[in-house]
């Protein structure tokens, strides 16, 4: 025989309103948020390889609709969408940081854009940007002229080169894999980028290297990469995890990935 609505199940025993203890949750040092492309395939690995290594530091992601073939106008299509993405992030709790995930459409809209639409969503927060983060690593390093390494067209090329070069940065040396989806970049080896920063070193003297694209894996050999060449590395997802760590008030080194990891941020050059 059915029972009726409403009422328990003769053999159940309910026990209601147990009593509990409540602590800080996951995010008791940090609570950090990152916006990711939505034809992303590397971000989200190689960030959890730095924040399993942080009792204390919660990170939240969301999504945001991209076209995978990259041009200046699909990554300036992004503007519009931002907002919407950084608002579903834990919706009802404040963010310390929250990052948008994607280095090239950070340049195409401008950092200050960018800024103007996470703001909208998480006033309380810090944020930070791939190309945002690679000029504080720059600071950090002491770096002026930069080797960039990218997997991008000819087009947003010389967008990336001219915004860095606006920021007072030199470029001396600019490489680039010339592809234009996303699905192939995820898949460029930790060879081929080892290859292609050997390759730039070879024609210019730097004092750092810049692989940009989120897209890109180089987080798991970045440090072994700096011994063997003896100059340092960052790339986007590489510096954007430590500035949002620092802006976060997070200062644990973490120098199994590489030279940044050990480094503060230069609050004079913020």
């Amino acid at each position: 025989m059915s029972q009726p609505a409403g009422k328990a199940i003769a053999d159940t025993t309910l026990i209601e309103h147990l009593p509990y203890d409540l602590d800080d949750g996951i995010s008791r040092r940090a609570s950090i948020g990152l916006i990711v492309l939505a034809t992303d395939y590397t971000i989200e690995y190689e960030w959890r390889q730095v924040f399993t290594q942080l009792d204390g530091v919660a990170l939240y992601q969301s999504r945001i609709h991209n076209d995978d073939l990259i041009t200046p106008e699909s990554l300036r299509a992004m503007e519009s969408r931002i907002v919407e993405s950084a608002s579903v992030v834990t919706p009802d709790t404040p963010l310390d940081v929250i990052a948008y995930g994607c280095t090239s459409a950070s340049i195409a809209i401008g950092e200050t854009a960018v800024f103007a639409n996470l703001k909208r969503a998480k006033p309380e927060a810090k944020y930070s940007t791939p190309i945002t983060a690679a000029f504080a690593a720059f600071d950090a390093f002491k770096a002026q002229r930069i080797g960039v390494l990218t997997p991008y067209s000819a087009e947003v090329n010389k967008i990336v080169s001219d915004y860095i070069r606006a920021r007072g940065y030199q470029v001396p040396v600019f490489g680039s894999f010339n592809l234009d989806r996303d699905t192939l970049v995820a898949r460029i080896t930790p060879q081929s980028i080892e290859a292609g920063v050997r390759e730039l070193i070879k024609h210019a003297e730097v004092d750092a290297i810049f692989v940009s694209c989120t897209s890109v894996r180089l987080m798991a050999v970045c440090a072994d990469l700096e011994r063997n060449l003896g100059i340092p590395l960052t790339s986007s997802n590489h510096a954007m995890a430590w500035h949002t760590l620092r802006l976060a008030g997070i200062e644990d080194k973490l120098g199994q990935f590489g030279a940044l990891y050990d480094l503060q941020l230069n609050r004079d050059a913020t």
